[in-house]
């Protein structure tokens, strides 16, 4: 994939995390901050609600419900699937991170 796929791709991802998590702001002041395990837990429950909801209007459309229409179904399928890339690429890095700290002498 050459550079320009690759940063078109990143801003896609970033232009879609920002509206899938408007609401997770960072906090300068030391005793207030989320932990980084918390904001990764929110993060993974949200994608895992997405996907389920993504799943129940597949289910929907499927069993002929005609308030669900193919378009709506497609791009929320879409917005699920980019946001567990999202994760599993944030996982892969986390990875990644661990077997550096890991294999630092100490």
């Amino acid at each position: 994939m050459s550079d320009i796929k690759i940063n078109e791709l990143l801003s896609q991802i970033r232009s879609i995390s920002s509206q899938v998590e408007p609401n997770i702001k960072i906090n300068q002041a030391g005793n207030d901050a989320p932990s980084f395990s918390s904001v990764l837990k929110t993060s993974v429950d949200k994608v895992n609600e997405q996907q389920m909801m993504a799943a129940d209007l597949a289910n929907r459309f499927e069993q002929g419900d005609s308030s669900v229409e193919l378009s709506r179904v497609m791009i929320e399928m879409q917005k699920a699937r980019v946001s567990f890339e999202a994760v599993k690429q944030v996982r892969n890095q986390l990875v990644t991170a661990y077997q550096e700290v890991m294999s630092m002498p100490v």
